[in-house]
């Protein structure tokens, strides 16, 4: 019983002293991401994705980057912008822009496992979207994305709606600085950068326990026979094949597998496959399961299927592309899987700052009506596809914003 106690707390530490090195990293992520977020109108988005050509991809790509990293509400937002007018294959785009290019990842990747990571996310992202039009227009049927499109709007029930449908962007003209140097931005920049924080700390949270137990109760000989670590071209070949599997095995998604990845990478899986490892949010069996919902089982099977080919192809590409330019990590491996335990650092130092900031917002977030938004967070079928707007306008004190924000947040039905 001593053992059985001793590896869970050895478990829990590992996963606690994770947590303490990403923490300054993800709420300046999350702060950065809130802040593009101000900025843009979901309202918008889905006019600008009327078709599958190069500038509507490019546009739903960098979208899908300033917006949610939350796995479940980047496809409720893709199912939204479908209903609203968008075209398939462009949803689809910013769908994977959404959890695979967004700033809070790069940085995670960066801290724990090296800079060559997070560069690979960002050459990585784009070649799987390319990829991704490529194969839908090539072998997606007229038939099959017609029946998807009929299903989305009968609007059933998956996950996060209702933060899907919230629009908490800053109203009104000016410059970039001059909407957010002012109390309307503040109070944007606080609910973005709350709500996104509820929306993935379920996967943050369960992704470093994992990770700290893979670390801490998985022998390394496991995965490096798992891995083919002793054989190092099939341990490439292997790598983009069995990481996305790994991925759907461990339910983790959005950047909540990122400590598992670090694991891995210490145990021996090829780069490319802790690319197709992160890129397989996706295609997590909880997700899979809303696909069916949104878009009916034929195109959730569809869907599975081609991001799975885009994925473990991705890995391949990084992996040609990185060896030859040398950008590949050599030698021992040591990405951060917390073993060094909390120490009075630049780490310790970060954290304390950061934290106090993100005290700051969410003080500002409750005191404007965050209670009332935390509380329509999952959303309805019934209200899916129309925004609850917070209209943070140009006139009015902090008062008389919280009570505008308070009446702007409950749903309004856009004919």
């Amino acid at each position: 019983m001593n053992e059985v106690w001793h590896g869970l707390l050895h478990a829990l530490g590992i996963a606690g002293s994770m947590t303490w090195q990403v923490t300054w990293s993800l709420i300046l992520g999350f702060t950065l991401s809130a802040i593009i977020e101000a900025l843009v109108r979901k309202s918008t988005i889905a006019r600008l994705l009327p078709d599958d050509r190069p500038r509507s991809l490019a546009t739903a790509t960098a979208l899908g980057a300033a917006s949610s990293s939350c796995s479940y509400a980047a496809v409720a937002l893709a199912r939204s912008l479908l209903r609203k007018g968008a075209d398939f294959t462009a949803a689809m785009a910013f769908q994977f822009a959404s959890t695979n290019l967004v700033i809070e990842l790069g940085l995670i990747l960066g801290l724990l496992l090296g800079w060559q990571f997070t560069a690979a996310e960002f050459v990585g992202g784009p070649f799987m979207i390319v990829l991704l039009a490529l194969i839908f227009r090539r072998f997606l049927s007229r038939r099959l994305r017609d029946e998807a499109r009929e299903q989305a709007d009968k609007a059933v029930a998956g996950s996060m709606e209702g933060h899907a449908a919230m629009d908490m962007s800053v109203a009104g003209s000016g410059s970039f600085w001059r909407r957010l140097a002012n109390p309307r931005g503040f109070t944007s920049v606080s609910h973005n950068f709350v709500m996104e924080w509820a929306a993935v700390i379920r996967d943050i949270v369960i992704g470093l326990l994992i990770a700290g137990a893979a670390a801490a109760w998985i022998p390394d000989s496991f995965w490096r026979q798992l891995f083919f670590s002793d054989h190092p071209l099939a341990a490439k070949i292997w790598g983009p094949i069995i990481g996305p599997i790994v991925a759907v095995l461990a339910f983790v998604c959005s950047i909540g597998n990122v400590p598992l990845a670090a694991v891995l990478w210490n145990g021996g899986i090829s780069f490319g496959g802790v690319v197709s490892f992160i890129f397989a949010d996706l295609i997590i069996i909880p997700i899979i399961i809303i696909y069916a919902k949104y878009y009916g089982r034929r195109m959730a099977l569809y869907l599975t299927g081609t991001f799975y080919v885009t994925m473990v192809a991705a890995g391949y590409v990084i992996e040609l592309v990185f060896t030859p330019l040398h950008l590949i990590p050599t030698g021992t491996r040591h990405a951060l899987v917390g073993e060094d335990g909390i120490r009075w650092n630049y780490t310790t130092w970060l954290n304390i700052v950061f934290l106090l900031f993100a005290l700051v917002l969410l003080l500002r977030f409750f005191a404007t009506g965050g209670r009332q938004m935390l509380a329509m967070m999952g959303g309805s079928p019934a209200t899916d596809g129309h925004e609850h707007h917070s209209e943070h306008t140009e006139h009015g004190d902090a008062e008389g914003e919280s009570s505008s924000q308070d009446a702007g947040q409950r749903p309004n039905r856009a004919h």
